[in-house]
């Protein structure tokens, strides 16, 4: 095989691998998007409106839980905060990350005041949320005034 030979295959070849992880990541890139607006939409709509809007099913478990209606909106208020977040390309990191805090702590919740009812839902928001903070990792750190 010439050298000439030799060279386009090896340029070819890498155009190949090129145009492999270029469609890879316009793939990752469809996938944390479609991820970003569905756990976008179920925190604001799903989550936090009914309790900024006292509806009587999440007021029972406030109630039930034993604290004050000011930490129901508090929780939505969180909940909405974090799907904003979300959305916006800068803070869908650090937003990610602390909806995953969040969840970490409604998990405690449900295990200790709600007897472990419904108490593996929250994991289940988790594995997305941990996929889009680990997407978003470089402009976290960025954020936080940290290089790679």
């Amino acid at each position: 095989m010439s050298s000439t030979a030799t060279a386009t295959a090896t340029a070819t070849a890498a155009t190949n691998v090129t145009t492999a992880a270029t469609k890879s990541s316009k793939a990752v890139i469809r996938v944390v998007w479609t991820l970003r607006i569905l756990l976008a939409l179920f925190f604001a709509v799903a989550s936090a409106l009914p309790k900024l809007l006292a509806v009587p099913a999440a007021t029972t478990v406030f109630d039930a839980m034993g604290v004050g209606h000011w930490f129901m909106y508090l929780t939505g208020l969180v909940e909405l905060a974090g799907a904003v977040g979300l959305l916006v390309r800068r803070l869908t990191g650090p937003a990610a990350t602390a909806l995953i805090v969040f969840l970490v702590f409604a998990f405690v919740t449900q295990l200790t005041a709600m007897h472990g009812e419904n108490a593996g839902t929250p994991f289940i928001f988790m594995v997305p949320l941990a996929v889009i903070a680990w997407n978003r990792r470089a402009e976290t750190a960025e954020l936080l005034g940290r290089r790679r």
